[in-house]
């Protein structure tokens, strides 16, 4: 329905629950709603002092998010990686972090036959890739876009802004990427991004990653017939072409 993420599984199913019209008991204290008695318990330990962090006064729905939080302030992370003996101070974080050694990807998307190693990277994926959901309106023109990060690029065609501008030179730029570019490609500032077979240099992560796939195999196959390809936005140009009459 948005692009509003969750830490918890938990937390996602009262939003949506909420959103799609199942609220029935209210918080007197926000008005905010929710679909179960239990919801609405742990929601209006919030407004009370009963998990109150001693350091900030924010408070919190239970013990355990107000135990996570107090890390922040003292610095602990009592999770270490098995592996590397890297230290975490959430179990979760820890648990994510362990699939870069294992490779294990246990969020498939359902279209394609890409995997994650986290729900938050397969829902992102689905969005932009396989969705063609555009809740988000360009103010100026009208035109749709999947996130509000899109929409605030694009009104920039209409206002020419270029809100991002170079300490070096009087150059501006409409985005942070264009800025980040320009600074490494005139001014040598910031890290290349190389390839360790061929030794390519690219100025942002995701083109390397781009890049890397045409050293691999072509994971991308076509329902319609054997052909295969790097990326799915390549499969989808060819697709068209089992449609043509």
């Amino acid at each position: 329905m948005c692009d509003e993420e969750f830490a918890n599984q938990r937390r996602l199913s009262e939003e949506s629950n909420s959103r799609a019209g199942d609220e029935v008991y209210s918080c007197t204290e926000c008005q905010k709603c929710f679909s179960n008695k239990d919801c609405l318990r742990n929601h209006t330990n919030i407004h009370s002092s009963k998990y109150k962090c001693c350091e900030c006064g924010k408070c919190f729905r239970g013990k355990g998010e107000l135990t996570r939080h107090r890390r922040m302030h003292s610095g602990e992370k009592p999770f270490e990686c098995s592996v590397c003996g890297k230290r975490f101070s959430d179990a979760g974080h820890l648990t994510v972090h362990s699939r870069i050694h294992s490779g294990d990807k246990p969020y498939k998307c359902s279209v394609c036959v890409k995997s994650f190693s986290r729900s938050c990277d397969l829902r992102r994926h689905e969005r932009y890739i396989h969705s063609n959901v555009r809740p988000h309106l360009c103010s100026y023109c009208g035109k749709p876009f999947k996130t509000v990060t899109e929409v605030a690029q694009h009104v920039q065609v209409h206002t020419g802004a270029k809100p991002y501008s170079c300490r070096h030179c009087s150059e501006c730029f409409g985005r942070h990427l264009q800025l980040t570019t320009h600074l490494l490609k005139s001014h040598d500032e910031g890290t290349w991004f190389t390839c360790y077979i061929c030794q390519k240099k690219f100025s942002l992560n995701g083109s390397l990653k781009q890049h890397m796939q045409r050293h691999g195999v072509k994971p991308y196959v076509c329902d319609e017939c054997p052909m295969r390809f790097y990326t799915a936005g390549e499969m989808k140009l060819h697709q068209p072409v089992h449609s043509v009459v």
